[in-house]
């Protein structure tokens, strides 16, 4: 089971000398490659939202090798937010400052998904999900995306313009910067246009393509842009 990639008791710790305390944000992530490399991107160039408190991202099963299945990766959430909540109780830290724990996941045609998600929510677990795959969020960093994928992954890879002949596709699933960096603010207009496409009682779990996770971006980390 993946452990958050932090410092020793990083909750209990005061804020640096001269600088201001950050809020903790732990993200359990379904890939070990793709997302990932995307939430580095995101680390390094991300734009802080003006007037929110700044964010201090950690990948908590960076090197977990199993347990990455969408149900898995709530569990283990679900434990960390218990411990990092009673670290942040005793550190009496202000609303703005408590941790928040993340998953980022994908439908996958995964048989429990709608239990995953419903178990997230009961537990106040964030969760940034994609129907059929993350690769429908990087398709929105270059292109408006409709119609639907009847859950297969290898639609949605298909169409991103670097599969077939270029050099990025060498390392289909690592997310490169230059992939992403300047086009944040379509990928987000592209989303909610093809989530849109969905009526208001279509269940999350059915609705293909989806992604929310231009809310994440800006909600759990408080990124503006990059």
């Amino acid at each position: 089971m993946g452990r958050a990639q932090r410092g020793k008791d990083s909750w209990e710790r005061p804020a640096p000398k001269g600088g201001q305390r950050r809020r903790q944000v732990f993200i359990f992530t379904e890939g070990k490659v793709t997302e990932p490399s995307y939430l580095d991107i995101l680390k390094e160039h991300g734009v802080p939202l003006a007037g929110e408190a700044p964010v201090e991202m950690h990948i908590a099963n960076r090197k977990a090798d199993s347990g990455r299945k969408p149900l898995d990766l709530v569990e283990q959430a679900i434990t960390l937010k218990r411990e990092e909540d009673r670290k942040a109780k005793r550190a009496k830290l202000a609303a703005k400052y408590l941790p928040e724990v993340w998953c980022l996941f994908d439908h996958d045609n995964y048989k429990y998904i709608r239990d995953a998600l419903e178990q997230a929510e009961k537990a106040g677990i964030g969760v940034a999900f994609s129907h059929p795959c993350f690769e429908v969020w990087r398709l929105a960093h270059y292109k408006p995306v409709s119609g639907s994928f009847a859950g297969v992954c290898d639609g949605a890879a298909d169409r991103l313009p670097f599969q077939r002949g270029s050099q990025d596709a060498k390392t289909p699933k690592v997310v490169l910067p230059h992939q992403v960096l300047g086009s944040y603010k379509d990928a987000r207009k592209n989303a909610k246009q093809m989530n849109n496409q969905h009526a208001a009682h279509v269940a999350k779990w059915d609705r293909d393509p989806y992604t929310d996770v231009h809310e994440f971006v800006e909600k759990a980390l408080h990124i503006d842009t990059y």
